[in-house]
């Protein structure tokens, strides 16, 4: 089952009512057997709800990219930082209300879908890799993440303990492999193993409602010590003092870029919800919801720690933070996020199967109607995600890969080369002016956000925001 396999929406007649006595598209409901292979097991199904449905696209918006985001402000300062997070949301959801309006234009009812009915199969095809590519590098960071706090990481040559390691001392069962590998089989292998995005949907209240605690922890820390006059406001403005520190700036656009992509699973929550009509407000209110975490970690986060701010923020929880507390509140910090990244883990898996499943068996059966297969690409996928997060080093690597070129495609460049393309002849002059920008935008800040990092190479420093 592909990405752009999921077949159009019904006619009336070929619609089931739920208990509740609305219609539910047989057909649109993903990854499960079409209305001529298994009703039975169709009709225990009555749709996703509206919270549901806000719960799983937040989920997959909030994942890595909070931990992140801190280190962009040490580069660009509060003030451009800020206005960065709210600029790429907005263009977000300017994309996601184009390709959504695109696909009712043309009863199409997946992100692959709509791509194929502008460009054919090879765009749709292209498509799959850059959700593949784009996918496994989240996973990958998410892996990282967890490894760094319950393993603890090396960064600018400074070790910070993980959680085991500071309660039971260094031993071969804490160390990062084995850590990650426990993790994998007794968690992620159990919550791969969903066939419908929204039985997650209480995992993925749970992951949104662990954030939030991440928030109200740091912001509370912040607080206090900003009023005990131990912390300033930090720096507004970003420090450009040569040519490597100016084309630095533009290395954080693929990580905020990244924070944001969502459109590979959108459809799929919209093709299970009770009154698919819910999909915009969905989105709104997922993307406002994840703006304010991130804006609220980025600024309480970076008063914190300032320029010591690294990569991934959570490293920065394994000291001293200078009030009552510090070391029980600094393992909540991380606990908590460890606990919700392994339950976003699915979520973005389950994307990253049904595409790589659409790559590899393209005139294959339904996924869940064949469960060798299903196990089949779920076990390789778990086992490159494993081994990818074993021998990358840092999740700053792994954004930039993935935010300058599979990422950008998927949550920009695609749907403004839809809206231009126009199949259906919907756009406006609005429309085209906004794609247009956006794929100036994406390609000119990822064109030198590579070239950064290509200069930071022969010139011997790293370009991050450690450098």
């Amino acid at each position: 089952m592909t990405i752009g396999s999921l077949a159009p929406a019904p006619a009336p007649a070929e619609r089931k009512r739920s208990r509740k006595g609305k219609e539910v598209e047989v057909e649109r409901l993903p990854l499960l057997p079409s209305r001529r292979e298994g009703a039975g097991e169709l009709s225990e199904f009555n749709g996703a709800s509206f919270a549901g449905g806000v719960f799983n696209l937040s989920t997959t918006i909030v994942g890595a990219g909070i931990m992140a985001l801190p280190a962009t402000m040490k580069v660009l300062g509060l003030v451009p930082g800020i206005a960065m997070i709210v600029l790429v949301a907005f263009l977000a959801d300017s994309s996601l209300e184009m390709l959504l309006r695109f696909s009712r234009a043309g009863k199409k009812t997946s992100y692959g879908g709509v791509v194929d009915d502008a460009f054919g199969e090879v765009g749709r095809v292209l498509l799959q890799v850059c959700v593949v590519v784009n996918n496994v590098g989240i996973l990958i960071v998410y892996m990282i993440i967890i490894g760094d706090v319950l393993s603890g990481t090396s960064s600018s040559g400074e070790h910070h303990s993980g959680i085991l390691e500071g309660w039971f001392g260094m031993h071969w069962w804490d160390g990062r492999f084995f850590v990650l590998l426990v993790t994998t089989v007794a968690v992620f292998l159990p919550l791969a193993c969903f066939k419908r995005v929204d039985s997650l949907r209480y995992t993925s209240a749970l992951s949104v409602g662990l954030a939030i605690v991440f928030v109200i922890i740091t912001a509370g820390i912040a607080i206090v010590k900003l009023l005990c006059g131990n912390i300033s406001i930090p720096r507004l403005l970003p420090n450009v003092t040569d040519l490597a520190s100016f084309l630095k700036l533009f290395t954080v656009v693929p990580v905020i870029v990244t924070s944001y992509i969502c459109h590979y699973n959108v459809h799929t929550i919209e093709n299970e919800l009770e009154d698919s009509t819910q999909i915009r407000p969905i989105v709104q209110a997922s993307l406002t919801l994840c703006s304010t975490v991130y804006i609220t970690t980025s600024f309480f986060c970076f008063m914190l720690f300032g320029d010591d701010t690294l990569d991934d923020v959570l490293a920065n929880f394994d000291s001293n933070l200078g009030i009552p507390y510090s070391s029980f509140l600094n393992d909540a910090v991380r606990v908590s996020y460890a606990v919700h990244l392994m339950l976003v883990f699915p979520i973005v898996f389950f994307a990253l199967r049904l595409n790589m499943d659409g790559l590899l068996f393209p005139s294959a059966k339904p996924l869940s109607s064949d469960n060798q297969r299903f196990t089949l690409v779920t076990v390789l996928l778990i086992a490159l995600v494993f081994s990818g997060a074993n021998f990358i080093p840092s999740i700053w690597d792994a954004f930039q890969f993935t935010g300058a070129t599979a990422t950008v495609a998927i949550g920009f460049i695609f749907p403004a080369a839809i809206v231009l393309r126009d199949p259906h002849g919907i756009t406006m002059l609005r429309d085209k002016i906004l794609s247009v920008l956006m794929i100036a935008l994406a390609l000119l800040s990822n064109g030198i956000a590579v070239y950064s990092d290509v200069y930071s190479i022969f010139h011997g420093s790293k370009a991050s925001p450690q450098a």
